[in-house]
């Protein structure tokens, strides 16, 4: 439920009225914009009687939300959600490019593309320690050696970090990194989102292999409801029965998250196709259908990587894109960030 206010409406009595509600054991959401005001209502709404808070002076209107995820939804949340990461911004016209690994391989590798990606632009420094892989045959990460590392390149570039974590038991060894990315395979790791949630860190949730996008948001809700507002969705691609891709690009997912829900949209056109030339016309679609940023993954020798090196960019490539980039989001209207 929601509860929309009165453009003249008075502290004092806002306060009272978020009293009596929190009287009655609900959680609010207090969402004040430029236009309108909003107090979103987060519980059993059943016992709330409507008419009797339509009959307080600063109330406007009182509607209920149908869909089953609140925080997340827009109607809750009218103003775009921005997610500020130590200075960088991301949503609300702000574009941030993450780049990277896919995998945390040695030193050399990780210093050499970290300031690859930093000169070029990025805006955050992404790569894998851990890594969920479908065969337990594969390359499953440095784990603890490659965070420890991933550390080191951040203090060397002053670029904030993106990284996966695998379970809620992992979050005291990632207290120093940024942005803490939930891969697909975890998008319905509830006890991971419910951890996650009651944390501050701002959070890369992936879809699912086959999620709804219903099933997306209300995984987004998970950690929102938990009292964390820092989500930023990521669209990966999604399993269909087309072969000649790894995953097929929903991109019909950018305008429908960005009308469902208030959080910010990223894709990944790196596992979107699987394919490295696919990443740059990718790219340019995600930013016309009004993407808040991308997130590509960048090898200094992609044939000789232990991780997806067939989807991945070299630095020369990455700078070279880097320059379309810039121009289409400018022409979009956006602004790119850049750490510092």
């Amino acid at each position: 439920m929601i509860v929309i206010l009165k453009k003249d409406a008075q502290k004092a009595k806002i306060d009272s009225l978020l009293q009596t509600i929190d009287a009655l054991g609900l959680k609010t959401h207090y969402s004040q914009g430029d236009e309108t005001t909003i107090i979103g209502l987060i519980g059993d709404t059943s016992k709330v009687d409507t008419d009797s808070l339509l009959a307080n002076e600063i109330v406007s209107d009182v509607r209920r939300i149908s869909e089953p995820y609140k925080a997340a939804n827009r109607r809750f949340h009218p103003e775009d959600t921005v997610v500020d990461v130590g200075g960088v911004k991301i949503g609300q016209g702000f574009f941030s490019i993450i780049a990277g690994p896919c995998s945390i391989e040695s030193e050399a590798q990780l210093t050499t593309i970290a300031k690859s990606v930093k000169q070029s632009g990025a805006a955050f420094l992404r790569g894998g320690a851990f890594k969920p892989r479908t065969s337990p045959y594969s390359f499953q990460g440095m784990e603890n050696d490659g965070l420890k590392l991933l550390l080191a390149a951040k203090k060397m570039t002053g670029l904030p970090i993106v990284t996966e974590i695998m379970s809620e038991t992992q979050i005291e060894d990632f207290e120093d990194v940024d942005v803490l990315q939930v891969g697909a395979r975890n998008m319905q790791n509830f006890r991971l989102l419910k951890e996650l949630g009651k944390t501050r860190k701002p959070i890369l949730l992936k879809r699912g292999l086959s999620s709804t996008i219903e099933e997306f948001l209300m995984s987004a809700e998970y950690i929102m409801a938990g009292g964390n507002p820092n989500v930023i969705l990521c669209e990966r691609g999604i399993r269909t029965f087309e072969t000649m891709v790894r995953n097929t690009l929903d991109i019909s997912a950018v305008p429908l998250l960005k009308r469902q829900s208030h959080l910010p949209v990223v894709i990944d056109p790196s596992h979107a196709a699987g394919i490295a030339w696919m990443v740059e016309p990718l790219s340019r679609a995600a930013i016309a259908a009004g993407a808040d940023g991308l997130m590509i993954e960048v090898h200094n020798n992609p044939k000789e990587a232990l991780c997806d090196g067939a989807q991945s960019l070299t630095p020369e490539s990455f700078d070279a894109l880097m320059g379309q980039v810039a121009a289409r989001a400018a022409f979009e209207g956006k602004v790119m960030s850049r750490h510092g």
